[in-house]
């Protein structure tokens, strides 16, 4: 997973954007905060061969990082990589110009929907294999656009939001907790499990606080088709032969994006 600000990439943790400080990774210590070469370290050190991108400059109403964007994208690209990117789309259009950077596929953020109808056009227009519906919490609870028009129920929680997602007609869902980014205090495997029973036909990936390889064996367990791993790749609790043994089992392919979004 890569969460991209002001043209670098920054540690992140606990969801507190504004203490966001440029990544200095294990992977590439001689080279802090360049995304490039951290791309480069998830192909050639780890295998890897698909990553979440965070623009948070767009997830925050700025400008959509578009060079840096088609630089990753060029380079991902060359073998065959999927780039999954958040960029704070809301609405068909933005979803398209995502894709023209090269994404091969666009994350809609629940923090960023400003309704249902605009995630279902998005699928419309684009086709549901290349949307990712983001059901972003902090520490279990929805974060809502005030914007957000046409949600259902009072105050819904995560599974009625999942509902209407689903109902939008998106086929892979992420379970994004903020608040456990960077933590380690683990993924909610219960709300997992949950989703997974709800939702047995669907892609489902979850991000936010993994520590360990035991962590992701838990998520596998749990019904999770595939992981984001940030913290514990860069401080080496998660090791490439980790990965290895995990995305080559029958039951876990290779979905990872290093929040650094592995």
């Amino acid at each position: 997973m890569l969460d991209l600000a002001g043209g670098g990439a920054v540690h992140a943790q606990a969801g507190d954007r504004t203490r966001y400080a440029p990544l200095t990774s294990g992977l590439v210590p001689e080279h802090p905060g360049d995304p490039v070469a951290l791309l480069r370290a998830f192909h050639t050190t780890l295998g890897v061969h698909e990553c979440y991108v965070a623009d948070l400059d767009a997830i925050q109403g700025g400008a959509l990082q578009r060079s840096l964007l088609r630089q990753l994208a060029e380079f991902h690209t060359g073998f065959a990589g999927a780039l999954m990117v958040d960029a704070g789309t809301n609405q068909p259009g933005g979803a398209l110009e995502v894709l023209s950077c090269g994404a091969s596929e666009v994350v809609v953020g629940l923090e960023t929907l400003h309704a249902f109808a605009d995630l279902a056009g998005i699928v419309e227009v684009v086709g549901p294999s290349r949307v990712v519906f983001s059901l972003d919490l902090k520490l279990g609870a929805p974060i809502l656009h005030p914007a957000l028009q046409d949600v259902g129920g009072a105050g819904p929680d995560a599974l009625s939001l999942a509902d209407q997602a689903t109902a939008a007609g998106i086929t892979t869902l992420l379970l994004l907790d903020l608040g456990r980014i960077g933590t380690g205090c683990g993924v909610d495997l219960g709300m997992l499990e949950t989703l997974r029973r709800r939702f047995p036909g669907i892609r489902l990936l979850a991000g936010g606080g993994v520590l360990t390889r035991r962590d992701l064996e838990r998520m596998r367990d749990a019904g999770c088709d595939g992981a984001l791993i940030a913290s514990a790749i860069h401080a080496g609790r998660v090791t490439a032969s980790d990965l290895a043994d995990l995305t080559g089992s029958a039951d876990w392919g290779n979905q990872s994006g290093t929040s650094a979004s592995l």
